[in-house]
């Protein structure tokens, strides 16, 4: 029973990890932490999936029929997942290639895409090396002033290449959607990633700038966009946290690494993680 004891193992490993460990993170949040519990319980079903894949349906351990149910279960999964990901990189190639066909020009010395539409439009989007799309209604929006600050905050999305890794991270919520608390980190490790570009974009511009800026773009009329874009604005709901983030420097996100018992916990968890794959060597 050694393959269905492994699945069963993950995915109580899985859920365990979220519902022990999330209610606290969310309480006291860091960017690491937030991270790390996101990817870990669907990262240990993908490497569970995949140690069952290479053992194989055979085995001294493993009862004929449970091991192909299990051998059949893991491939699905991965398919599933390869299915998945497949899609998402379809969607991704048509965004990018509906974005390359507005005008580019220069805004401000950086080179953008300009779309006309009147409603406050900022984003960058593409995978790793992405494009600044911007509409000429956040252009009539904001002054020279506001507007940069803007541009810092997406300048923010370019340089941690946010629109590559939270591509990933989007295939692994699309995973785990049935694990607890899953929504609730996604939504969290979006809000940290703009508030990470907003602390980036405070090397170069005012503090209260930026803010302001926000307030503006968050009255205006969001643009009817579905394309998968990293656009400033936030939920008005939200709005506060980013505010108080960006005026207050007592805040430690951490989104620079450095060691501590928490990177360490981190680090531990990514590790189990990838743990069962180290069960292959046992299994003849």
């Amino acid at each position: 029973m050694m393959h269905a004891g492994l699945m069963t193992v993950a995915i109580a490993a899985a859920m365990l990890l979220r519902l022990v460990f999330v209610p606290r993170c969310l309480q006291d949040v860091h960017w690491l932490t937030v991270l790390s519990l996101f990817i870990v319980s669907p990262l240990l079903l993908l490497t569970t999936a995949v140690a069952i894949v290479i053992m194989g349906p055979h085995g001294h351990m493993v009862n004929p029929i449970e091991g192909w149910l299990s051998y059949g279960a893991a491939w699905g999964f991965l398919i599933l997942s390869a299915g998945l990901l497949a899609y998402l990189r379809w969607q991704a190639h048509i965004s990018i290639v509906h974005i390359q066909q507005y005008p580019q020009q220069l805004v401000q010395d950086i080179p953008s895409r300009l779309m006309d539409e009147d409603t406050a439009f900022s984003a960058q989007i593409g995978l790793w090396s992405s494009e600044l799309v911007i509409s000429q209604g956040l252009l009539d929006t904001l002054d020279s002033d506001h507007l940069a600050a803007v541009i810092a905050h997406e300048n923010g999305h370019a340089h941690y290449h946010d629109t590559f890794w939270f591509f990933w991270l989007g295939w692994l919520r699309r995973l785990s959607l049935w694990l607890p608390y899953t929504d609730k980190l996604w939504q969290e490790l979006l809000l940290l990633r703009e508030i990470r570009a907003d602390s980036w974009a405070t090397r170069s511009v005012d503090r209260l700038t930026l803010a302001e800026s926000l307030v503006q773009v968050i009255a205006a009329p969001l643009a009817p966009i579905t394309v998968a874009n990293f656009s400033c604005t936030v939920p008005s709901s939200r709005l506060s946290r980013r505010i108080d983030a960006l005026l207050s420097e007592e805040n430690d996100y951490r989104f620079q690494p450095r060691w501590s018992f928490v990177t360490y916990g981190c680090i531990a968890s990514l590790i189990l993680g990838l743990f069962p794959l180290c069960s292959i060597p046992f299994h003849y």
